[in-house]
């Protein structure tokens, strides 16, 4: 009979393995963090810089003293009306995020609790819509918006995005889960399918509401291209096409582009930072179910 003559490892040495094992982790995410937030502090250090202190051979560490006259030069452009832009893109992203979350919700409820016939073949349909490539759709949307007349409006660029499949199927997903004994009690006091769910389902899905309407808000925010075909009229543009338009054949206003940058990731970096413990708990519930 074979006897094992290995010992087992001693505590102080099991610790030190851990302990190295440990640091070594945090050294890796801590220069992936330093590379994650490089470009940023290279935005933000250009936008308080000359474009002669931002191509000069002498790179610059901070910008000492600041240029704070780049924001006049900024909101004082008249060609580029970046004041506009933030409105309009701030109408568009609270716009279709609201509806959009309404709707995936009533969508996503419906599709999980209402027993209807051919629910099934609905959730294939919306699913079987995530597989066709966004160019496939858009000359045909931009040919429908033409025939209502939207273009050069608000509503043609904000309507065509009211409904998104990702958020309805998540909803469904969730809904699914959802406890049947508030139902219960919610039918027991004559409500229908309606009020269950606008005062028993629609409360209690704030940490996913959250979670996928922050996804969606930074994806409306920063929209680019159909904005830019619908919205002609400077005055629709919205802040992402102000900032590409720094950036011409001629001239390239390179402290604009860089102040314009900060002043477009503002809104979303303080939104996320004001919703994060709502998104951290619906990641948290969403776990604890699965």
């Amino acid at each position: 009979m074979h006897v094992s003559t290995s010992r087992p490892i001693a505590p102080a040495r099991r610790r030190r393995f851990l302990t190295g094992r440990l640091l070594a982790i945090y050294a890796a995410l801590i220069v992936l963090g330093v590379l994650f937030l490089v470009p940023f502090y290279i935005m933000l250090r250009n936008a308080f810089l000359t474009d002669l202190q931002i191509t000069s051979p002498d790179f610059i560490w901070l910008p000492l003293p600041p240029h704070l006259d780049n924001f006049s030069e900024l909101f004082s452009d008249p060609d580029i009306p970046i004041l506009t832009g933030l409105r309009n893109s701030a109408i568009i992203a609270v716009s279709q995020t609201a509806l959009q979350m309404l709707f995936a919700c009533m969508a996503g409820y419906g599709l999980a609790r209402v027993p209807v016939r051919g629910k099934g073949i609905v959730l294939a349909a919306i699913l079987a819509t995530m597989m066709i490539p966004g160019a496939a759709l858009f000359v045909p949307k931009y040919v429908l918006v033409s025939n209502f007349g939207w273009v050069n409006t608000l509503q043609g660029i904000i309507v065509p995005d009211l409904f998104s499949a990702f958020a309805t199927f998540m909803f469904r997903q969730f809904y699914l889960d959802f406890p049947l004994e508030m139902e219960e009690a919610g039918r027991a006091d004559g409500l229908g399918f309606l009020g269950l769910f606008w005062f028993l389902a629609l409360p209690n899905s704030k940490g996913v509401i959250t979670a996928l309407g922050l996804l969606a808000f930074i994806w409306s925010w920063n929209a680019f291209l159909w904005p830019l075909v619908i919205g002609q009229d400077p005055n629709l543009w919205t802040v992402q096409v102000d900032v590409s338009a720094f950036l011409t054949n001629q001239t390239v206003n390179l402290h604009e582009i860089f102040l314009a940058s900060v002043m477009a990731i503002l809104p979303v970096a303080v939104l996320f930072a004001l919703v994060q413990r709502w998104i951290v708990e619906g990641v948290k519930l969403q776990g604890s179910k699965g």
